[in-house]
């Protein structure tokens, strides 16, 4: 594991070759990862769930999903994913930045359609499943999709670009036909702030009044709102997060547990052991013997 996967909410590496940007593959739940940490990046991404259940929170709902669902999540939108219960999911990760449908200069289709999807300007629901009116065309595009990425006859990207139009226009035209749960954007762009904040200084000591101030919000607000947003209390939330990194730094170095302790916000090592046998049920040292 890089220990900087887990440093950047905002992800900056490049999915898509840059001459055609768009990519495709498949992971597993929980044999590839352990989970997928929320985050956000600037393609557009569809989940394609093709065996077994899972979670998927998108702008911070969580969605139960199974094999069949397919889940559009655009550029920008918080999301991540996780098992249900102890259950394998495996999916197909879609994705492909936006600039591959845009044309130069003026363009009707995305100003007046694909922007204001992309932006949430049009509200649809992130979850597409074997009950929406739409969804067989949907499952049908993407078995096309996946099928000329198999075989890649000559031109297959010009069949791929109109598929994924294709696959557009009916979420746009479908728009409003599901009960849609949302966070204001305001409220979701204070959550990056908090988000980054924690990714860069959790090696630190953060109190609840360095992170209320980088909000600009109260100490009580602050509080209130995080709870509120993200389920749990701010100080789990930062001891859970260290935790994690504490434990991929277990398994891929050879660092001792103390310095693992220090680097990765823990002051105290009994402290420290205390957290990580409340979360993983095990003391750090077991947890990297069992590793092995």
């Amino acid at each position: 594991m890089d220990k900087n996967q887990y440093e950047i909410y905002h992800e900056n590496i490049n999915h898509t070759p840059s001459d055609f940007p768009y990519n495709t593959y498949l992971c597993s739940i929980p044999l590839d990862f352990r989970s997928v940490k929320i985050h956000w990046h600037d393609e557009t991404e569809i989940i394609v769930i093709k065996k077994g259940e899972g979670i998927i929170c998108v702008d911070l709902t969580a969605y139960c999903v199974k094999a069949g669902d397919i889940v559009f999540v655009f550029p920008g939108q918080l999301h991540s994913i996780e098992q249900k219960d102890n259950a394998v999911m495996e999916y197909e990760n879609i994705l492909f930045k936006p600039k591959l449908l845009k044309s130069s200069g003026h363009d009707y289709c995305n100003d007046n359609f694909i922007q204001p999807l992309f932006s949430g300007k049009i509200k649809m629901s992130p979850v597409a499943d074997s009950e929406c009116s739409y969804y067989p065309e949907l499952s049908a595009l993407i078995t096309r999709i996946d099928r000329l990425c198999d075989m890649r006859p000559h031109g297959y990207q010009l069949a791929v670009k109109g598929c994924l139009f294709e696959i557009l226009f009916e979420l746009v035209s479908h728009c409003g036909e599901a009960e849609i749960k949302s966070m204001s954007r305001k409220s979701l762009e204070k959550i990056k702030i908090i988000l980054t904040y924690i990714a860069e200084n959790y090696q630190n000591d953060i109190s609840i009044d360095d992170i209320s101030r980088h909000c600009f919000y109260s100490k009580s607000y602050f509080m209130k709102f995080f709870k509120e947003a993200m389920g749990t209390g701010f100080i789990q939330y930062l001891n859970d997060y260290r935790l994690e990194i504490a434990a991929g730094l277990l398994i891929d170095t050879d660092d001792n547990i103390l310095d693992i302790a220090v680097s990765t916000g823990f002051d105290n090592l009994s402290y420290f052991n205390r957290c990580f046998k409340k979360k993983y049920g095990i003391a750090p040292g077991k947890y990297r013997a069992n590793a092995v």
